[in-house]
């Protein structure tokens, strides 16, 4: 006998399972991953942009390299997120409800 008890029981958990499973990969989308990082980064790209000291303007011949790639990064990581919420994954298919009765197996002439 094992631990789920009966065939209609280790269906049930099985099904829990795929549930479970297919919520945790709505969850962790890649694109929520990707633009999340994104805009993070981008924030704290940006941040070091406004505070850039004229020494560094002039190793990079007077243009913001910090501000430009924030605001980059912040554009992209907003565009992955916007993307993921006009197309979102599919959701979960309904858990199918089980028959009362047990399925009838060859040689049970009950």
């Amino acid at each position: 006998m094992s631990e789920y008890g009966d065939e209609s029981d280790f269906q049930h958990h099985v099904e829990e399972l795929e549930h479970t499973s297919a919520s945790a990969a709505r969850l962790f989308d890649v694109r929520r991953v990707i633009g999340g990082l994104f805009v993070v980064y981008g924030v704290i790209v940006t941040i070091a942009g406004f505070t850039v000291s004229d020494a560094d303007l002039a190793k990079a011949q007077g243009i913001n390299i910090n501000l430009w790639t924030g605001i980059g990064m912040l554009v992209l990581g907003l565009l992955f997120l916007l993307w993921m919420r006009l197309s979102p994954p599919p959701a979960p298919p309904a858990p199918q409800e089980t028959p009362d009765r047990e399925p009838h197996r060859p040689g049970d002439d009950g």
